[in-house]
């Protein structure tokens, strides 16, 4: 992705369900848990550069002594930061007994994260400050061991300050800013609730049944009981990604299926998707249940997961990538006129690469029709160098572009700035012959335009092109999430941009001005949640009209020849990605209220020149 916006959080449970001596019979190391914990968190790095952090409860300690410990670390490299602390740890009792590694119970009682619950956490923050502070484990500790609580996930809930509310709770200032902080106290309330009904065991299914009914939002959260009980659960709408892998030996659960695939080295079919309000539900003795928490509604997981979050090595989600940029290959081939022999294709590194594949073998496919069309037209009218020729004709692909990841814009001054930006993407000189040449690029999405045209389309520019053609794999993204991705400020969105320009190139300003006393009618009577006002911007023109506008807006004014934008379709994101039907990004079907209440605030926000989230 070009334009870079905050990711998604990551999650990592493990529930060891074996002895400590188990693990070092059999794995050779009684670290085997941690190992793995670090393993399934750098295999979700992507998903988390703010933060990270890990809890571990341990089971059967003696009265008085700890058994719930969390670390949390904002350094540059969080995971590698926190690990190494524990390294440390055991290090320093190396170093007064040497062979303690042999005595698992000894062991454990010097170590603070050898237990055999264990949650995991990246963070990329939305919402709350980016230090230490706001990294998740959330912990809740009390004198009664089942009151216990660690808490983290992957989410964003909407309705945070109502939250409060509804369970009688008046926020401090931390927890105003953090909708963890929210659902940890909500859960919590719920928790010493059901304690107190059956001391001890409280039903972690009744805590999560009374609690997430009240969450509106999209998430993918786990949770370490003090008493031994653990939890992952997932949202109504199934949102945010969730997957669970169960042994013998250990039961762990992921927001990426590939990361338990390959720290686990097991097949597709063993790791399971956790269902829309199902919960993972694993008692202190290690036996599990999947409960049904909320009614299943309908099914709305984030296409962007498939597009662009997600890591590409899953076998599904590379098969989806590059079929998004096989549905595109019709659309570039009218583009260039069909004329593969003068047009160039490259993709804007580096998670674009999969559709690139995928739209080279739609133009691959075309190409081939061709040859067959032709030799078939010829007869008996040809020779061996004839025939070379043309079984030889190769789509023309090139590495255009190439990110220096050693830039830094660290000038501050706007004109200097724009300036050094330009040079974050460098170009292979030589590869396109000047003024005669189509160059088509890919990229997975394009959400502001500002790198495209401070710097892509910039650097493309000096090879002289006789064309530049950007093709998004994802189609037009118009409205704000509040569901974990922090897309949340209209005014940054491109195709929203576009939209406003053409409102007014057609004198229909009026609109805005008629959709701002709407929404501010539905703020003051509290119904900004029941329908999406900023539909009515996009509704008098066409998706192709709006592409032409963004091309528009990405070009700058010192370059002559055309520039283009191509945008995948709902519809054939959808026949791409059929499980991931979650598409509010695009269309502005939110599956929740507190979406529509979103946009419409970010629309207030942007009319009164308010720079702050919608939510």
């Amino acid at each position: 992705m070009s334009d870079a916006i905050k990711h998604e959080c990551g999650l990592a449970f493990i529930r060891l369900r074996k002895p400590f001596s188990y693990y070092l019979q059999q794995h050779g190391t009684v670290m085997y848990g941690l190992n793995k914990l670090y393993l399934l968190m750098e295999k979700q790095h992507n998903r988390g550069q703010d933060g990270a952090g890990i809890a571990a409860v341990k089971l059967n300690v003696e009265p008085g002594y700890p058994f719930l410990h969390r670390l949390r670390s904002s350094a540059t490299q969080a995971i590698a930061d926190l690990f190494r602390q524990i390294g440390e740890e055991v290090a320093d009792l190396e170093k007064y007994q040497p062979d303690i590694r042999k005595h698992p119970g000894l062991l454990k009682g010097h170590v603070r994260f050898l237990g055999e619950l264990m949650l995991g956490h990246l963070r990329y923050g939305t919402q709350g400050k980016n230090n230490v502070e706001f990294c998740h484990p959330f912990i809740k500790r009390h004198t009664i061991q089942s009151r216990n609580l660690a808490l983290a996930g992957n989410f964003n809930l909407v309705n945070t300050e109502e939250l409060f509310g509804l369970v009688n709770i008046d926020p401090g200032v931390f927890q105003k800013q953090s909708d963890l902080a929210a659902m940890m106290e909500v859960v919590h309330h719920f928790l010493v609730q059901e304690d107190e009904q059956t001391p001890g065991n409280p039903d972690i299914s009744t805590v999560l049944k009374k609690a997430t009914k009240l969450f509106d939002g999209g998430y993918h959260i786990g949770g370490l009981v003090g008493n031994g009980d653990s939890f992952v659960m997932r949202d109504a709408h199934g949102i945010r990604p969730s997957y669970y892998y169960i042994s013998d030996d250990l039961i762990v659960a992921a927001s990426e299926r590939a990361a338990i695939r390959t720290t686990f080295n097991v097949a597709e079919n063993e790791v399971k998707e956790l269902m829309p309000g199902q919960a993972l539900i694993v008692k202190s003795d290690g036996s599990y249940t999947i409960d049904q928490i909320l009614e299943p509604k309908e099914r709305k997981a984030c296409s962007f997961e498939r597009i662009y979050f997600s890591r590409g090595n899953d076998e599904k989600i590379y098969r989806e990538r590059s079929q998004l940029g096989y549905n595109l290959s019709d659309k570039v081939l009218h583009a260039i006129d069909h004329d593969l022999k003068n047009t160039i294709f490259s993709f804007i590194p580096n998670t674009a690469e999969v559709a690139f594949y995928g739209m080279v073998k739609g133009m691959e496919h075309y190409l081939n029709k061709i040859k067959v069309q032709r030799i078939m037209s010829w007869d008996k009218d040809f020779d061996e160098d004839k025939l070379t020729e043309m079984i030889n004709r190769k789509i023309r692909m090139e590495k255009i572009a190439i990110k220096d990841v050693k830039m830094r814009t660290f000038i501050t001054e706007d004109s200097n700035r724009n300036e050094m930006v330009q040079h974050v993407y460098d170009i292979t000189y030589g590869t396109v012959r000047p003024n005669e040449d189509t160059l088509v690029v890919i990229d997975d999405s394009i959400v502001r335009g500002t790198t495209l045209k401070e710097s892509i389309v910039r650097m493309l520019a000096r090879l002289n092109p006789k064309k530049i053609i950007v093709v998004s794999s994802s189609p037009q993204i118009r409205y704000p999430d509040c569901y974990g991705i922090d897309m949340s400020k209209l005014g940054d969105f491109i195709a929203f941009r576009a939209a406003i320009a053409l409102l007014k190139d057609r004198g229909k300003e009026g609109l805005l001005t008629q959709l701002h006393d709407e929404a501010r009618e539905l703020a003051r009577t509290g119904e900004l949640h029941t329908k999406n006002i900023v539909k009515e911007i996009y509704h008098p023109f066409s998706a192709e009209e709006i592409a032409a506008k963004v091309a528009q807006l990405i070009t700058p004014p010192e370059i002559e020849f055309p520039v283009e934008v191509i945008f995948q379709t709902i519809e054939s994101l959808h026949a791409a990605c059929p499980t991931n039907t979650g598409d509010w990004y695009f269309t502005g079907n939110y599956p929740t209220p507190g979406g529509n209440r979103v946009v419409n605030k970010a629309f207030l926000n942007y009319m009164e020149g308010k720079n702050e989230r919608g939510y």
